[in-house]
C-alpha cells in the first residue's frame, strides 16, 4: 500500500491569516494521524508565510508517523532540519520567493552540491529524496549522488489527465521503473487529487509514498461543508 502523508502548510496559512492560533496546527496534524495517514508533511520557506520554522521544531514532539520536511537545502533549511531531526527529508530546488514548488532538481549541474548535503542528512540517519522531473538522467543523477529516494514532480500528469490525455501519466511509469532499478524509493506529489490519484496509483509500480496538501484541504473543504452549515442552523434553531 502507498503511504499517505499529508501537507499541511495551507492550515498554517489559515492560521497565519488571523495572527492567532486558529486552527491549531499540532491538533490538526494529531487528527490527520488519528484519522489514518502515515505522514505529515510541511514545506517551511525563508519567509515563513505559511509553516514558521517553530512550527517544524513543536511538530517533533507531535507526529507519531513519518514527519517530512520539504524545502530547498539553505544554511537555515538544514540546520533546522538536523536540529528536528525527521523521518525523511525531501529537498526542493524553490526559489526564495516561489509560490509553490515549480520544477526538479537538475540532479548533474547540482551533483557536487546534492551530494554534500545527502551526505549530510545520511550521517544523522535521515532518509533523503530528491524532487525531480520524470526525466530518465535526473533520476540517474540523483542515485548518483546518494539520494533514498525521488519525489516525482506530478504537475504535468495532473493537467494532462484533467484534459482526459491518459497518456500524460507514460513518463511517469517509466521513471518509476528507471529509479527502482537503481535502487531508489519512490515518493510522488504536487496536484494529485481525488480525481487522478487513483489511476497514477494504478500505473505507477512500487509507489511508496504521496504527498498530499492543497487538493486535500480544499476537498475536505467541499466536503464537510454542508455538515458545517448544517451545525450552525441547527444551533440557531
Amino acid at each position: 500500500m502507498t503511504k499517505l502523508s499529508v501537507n499541511i502548510n495551507k492550515i498554517a496559512t489559515l492560521r497565519n491569516s488571523r495572527g492567532g492560533n486558529v486552527p491549531n496546527l499540532l491538533k490538526v496534524a494529531k487528527d490527520i494521524e488519528n484519522f489514518g495517514a502515515e505522514g505529515i508533511t510541511i514545506h517551511p520557506r525563508p519567509d515563513e508565510r505559511h509553516i514558521r520554522y517553530q512550527d517544524a521544531m513543536d511538530l517533533k514532539n507531535i507526529v507519531t508517523t513519518e514527519y517530512n520536511i520539504e524545502g530547498n537545502p539553505i544554511k537555515k533549511f538544514i540546520d533546522l532540519v538536523l536540529e528536528v531531526n525527521p523521518t525523511q527529508v525531501t529537498l526542493v530546488p524553490d526559489a526564495i520567493d516561489a509560490l509553490t514548488s515549480n520544477a526538479g532538481w537538475d540532479t548533474i549541474k547540482n551533483k557536487s552540491f546534492l551530494t554534500e548535503v545527502i551526505s549530510t542528512f545520511k550521517k544523522n540517519n535521515i532518509r533523503t529524496s530528491i524532487f525531480v522531473d520524470p526525466n530518465s538522467k535526473m533520476i540517474e543523477g540523483a542515485a548518483k549522488v546518494g539520494a533514498d529516494r525521488i519525489e516525482l514532480y506530478t504537475e504535468s500528469y495532473a493537467e494532462g489527465y484533467a484534459k482526459n490525455n491518459l497518456d500524460s501519466v507514460i513518463p511517469f511509469t517509466s521513471s518509476a521503473i528507471l529509479a527502482h532499478e537503481l535502487g531508489l524509493g519512490i515518493n510522488a506529489g504536487h496536484d494529485l487529487s481525488l480525481d487522478n490519484i487513483n489511476y497514477f496509483k494504478e500505473k505507477i509500480p512500487n509507489l511508496l509514498e504521496v504527498s498530499i496538501g492543497h487538493a486535500l484541504i480544499s476537498e475536505s473543504l467541499y466536503l464537510g461543508l454542508e455538515n458545517v452549515v448544517n451545525m450552525y442552523l441547527n444551533k440557531l434553531k
